[in-house]
């Protein structure tokens, strides 16, 4: 999972310069959003990614969070794609973030599919 600030529509404030017109028009947005109760922020996107290792076929969802739901759910569709494509999953190697080692990602891996962990880098 890779986790990406979202830039607005049109791009920021550092594409236009501070006070430009599509500057005011983002933080016009962003007051009403502010005001019907959301985060004021502009938040995050995360790019989830299954990899497969011996053909390096890709499958990628920009989701909402990173929650044991959303892992689970990233991960049936995954499944399903390389199902698809005529690739079987016996391992699946994630690191040992929280929706990893969670009880709904488990059951979401099915029986006959080992995982394995990997150690967070540390340079």
């Amino acid at each position: 999972i890779k986790k990406l600030g979202t830039i607005p529509d049109g791009g920021g404030w550092r594409a236009h310069g501070r006070g430009s017109a599509p500057d005011r028009q983002a933080g016009v947005a962003r007051g009403r959003k502010t005001r019907a109760g959301a985060n004021p922020g502009r938040g995050y996107s995360y790019l989830h990614h299954a990899v497969d290792d011996h053909s390096r076929l890709v499958y990628s969802e920009i989701l909402g969070d990173e929650k044991k739901e959303t892992a689970a759910g990233f991960w049936t569709r995954a499944r399903g794609f390389f199902a698809g494509c005529g690739i079987t999953v016996r391992q699946v190697m994630t690191d040992n973030g929280a929706c990893y080692r969670s009880h709904t990602f488990a059951d979401a891996l099915g029986d006959g599919v080992e995982h394995r962990y990997t150690r967070p880098y540390r340079p």
